[in-house]
């Protein structure tokens, strides 16, 4: 298995638009995009920072990953999202190593890519995401470019 970057390091939080202030007016961060994803109830906003992202999550109804987070822990540090070149190849040769996920299959996540989460149990409690790139590595279909 080839980790080719951190993807992204995700922060979730109760309102985008106010940390969205913090890393643009303060920290000189500008958004590169927002997405809603409906199948998640949860918009994101990407922030590049060199080759890797932080992301901000916001959910959109109780109940949902984030939500949950954020009612059990506060908002911070949610995940950090690994890139792979090849998902199905990494799920392969991480079974084989004793891990485990929480979908047998990859999602549709952030951006198009191909995305799954490993089982926290078997990561120290740490929420660790495995992202493909889409071929292209275009915006995601509504998307928002700044």
């Amino acid at each position: 298995m080839k980790i080719k970057r951190i993807e992204h390091v995700a922060i979730a939080v109760k309102n985008i638009a106010a940390m969205r202030e913090i890393f643009e007016q303060k920290l000189g961060i500008a958004m590169q995009y927002e997405e809603h994803l409906p199948q998640h109830a949860t918009t994101l906003a990407m922030f590049p920072v060199g080759e890797t992202y932080l992301e901000l999550l916001q959910s959109d109804m109780p109940g949902t990953g984030t939500s949950n987070w954020i009612a059990e822990r506060g908002e911070g540090l949610f995940h950090i999202c690994l890139e792979v070149e090849d998902i199905d190849a990494a799920m392969t040769e991480l079974r084989g190593k004793g891990m485990r996920f929480q979908s047998e299959q990859p999602l549709i996540g952030h951006g198009n890519c191909r995305i799954v989460f490993l089982d926290p149990q078997c990561t120290g409690n740490l929420v660790i995401e495995l992202a493909q790139q889409p071929q292209g590595g275009s915006l995601p279909h509504g998307a928002a470019a700044t």
